[in-house]
């Protein structure tokens, strides 16, 4: 998928423009972003031996962070992660899912092996996910599966990420998920004009009910993919989301002074209605392994694989604007602009602002208060979308 496909989108931005984190007014996309390169100031490095087959690392005030990838024995870091992994994986464009969090859908199959996991507020005051794969061949399904909302869309652009669905598109995503610039696999359902049946199934599910039991198929997937004739290679001008720790450091070194905090919840200890009290979801750091585990309704969220516990490298509190749309208690949020971010990563609490200024096509980065862009551990991540007009109810201890 080219760049310039997606910059048909800022004609629907202006619309949206609105309900943008910050009400700022949206720039035009930077054209020239070909490489993977930290926008943080860094420090003039030494040159590297020849000899050696090591990733380049930048820096950032003297902590080093991983800089331009490079292949070492078939291998390179993730763009999503950080993370050493196949050089066929990390060069693909990632899948972005939707997925229900409401308990009647749970437990959830292979959202563990998303590398970013994206929750929102949807009607009612529950959330829902938007989970990045970019590691997929081993499974046989995903799910279950459900709509969209034009939030999670607009994210996932930014990714540059495939988007897949299943559900009515209406009435706030048909003309957005419907552009001939937006590449997604959707379900055919109402609104879907363009449909990638062979990607979606039922799964048997006794005492499910029936909107809890479609899947993605992963072959099914591939086959949509070339068959509708998207490029699984990433965009030369991709811009990258985070700026990660370079191999045998840590991203709270770099943060010695930085509040210390085991415990996250995005909607607060007790619940609340700005939509993560319904389940009382929070995040629990465990030093020993470098990651905090997620629960919900008072329990181990887990994968329905294999029973394990989701985990995550570093969690992110992303502060939106939000409004309510209908009597349906549709919601809007803005994902452009700027807007508060906290990321907690090694233990630590980080405070800054989050910016997504250049459009559709590139993702929201996080920078500290000293607008140094913030380093993150690496491994996988959870973004919370924070509903600002209700932030007062964030808490971590």
């Amino acid at each position: 998928m080219k760049k310039k496909l997606l910059t048909g989108l800022m004609a629907g931005l202006a619309v949206f423009s609105i309900l943008s984190g910050c009400g700022k007014k949206e720039e035009e996309p930077q054209e020239e972003q070909s490489e993977w390169v930290q926008q943080q100031p860094a420090q003039e490095q030494e040159e590297q031996p020849k000899e050696t087959e090591e990733p380049e690392e930048e820096e950032d005030d003297g902590f080093p962070v991983i800089g331009e990838r490079e292949s070492v024995d078939g291998k390179m870091q993730s763009y999503l992660t950080g993370e050493w992994k196949d050089e066929s994986v990390v060069t693909r464009r990632p899948i972005a899912v939707m997925i229900p969090n409401n308990t009647p859908a749970l437990p959830q199959y292979g959202i563990s092996k998303a590398s970013i996991i994206y929750e929102a507020p949807v009607e009612g005051r529950i959330t829902r996910l938007m989970a990045m794969f970019e590691d997929f061949d081993d499974l046989d399904r995903i799910g279950p599966i459900r709509s969209s909302r034009d939030y999670f869309l607009y994210v996932a652009l930014g990714y540059e990420a495939i988007y897949c669905n299943w559900g009515l598109a209406r009435p706030y995503v048909e003309e957005l998920i419907n552009r001939s610039s937006v590449q997604n696999i959707s379900a055919a359902v109402e609104g879907i004009y363009n449909p990638a049946n062979e990607a979606y199934d039922r799964v048997s599910r006794p005492g499910y009910a029936t909107e809890f039991t479609g899947y993605l198929m992963i072959d099914g997937l591939k086959k949509a993919v070339d068959r509708l004739e998207y490029d699984w290679e990433y965009d030369d001008a991709y811009v990258p989301p985070f700026a990660f720790a370079a191999d045998d450091t840590k991203a709270q070194d770099n943060y010695p002074d930085a509040e210390s905090a085991t415990k996250v919840y995005p909607g607060g200890k007790s619940g609340n209605q700005g939509g993560y009290g319904a389940y009382n979801p929070y995040f629990e750091y465990h030093e020993d392994e470098g990651v905090y585990y997620r629960y919900q309704n008072g329990k181990a969220q887990v994968d329905e694989i294999d029973n394990s516990q989701l985990k995550v490298a570093n969690v992110v509190f992303q502060y939106c604007h939000g409004e309510v749309r209908d009597d349906h208690d549709y919601l809007a949020f803005g994902v452009h602009g700027e807007g508060d971010a906290i990321v907690f990563t090694g233990g630590k609490v980080i405070k800054g602002t989050w910016k997504r200024m250049d459009g559709d096509a590139t993702p929201a980065k996080f920078y500290d208060e000293d607008d140094n862009e913030i380093v993150f551990n690496q491994g996988k991540t959870w973004i919370c979308n924070i509903w600002k007009e209700y932030g007062e109810f964030v808490s971590y201890e």
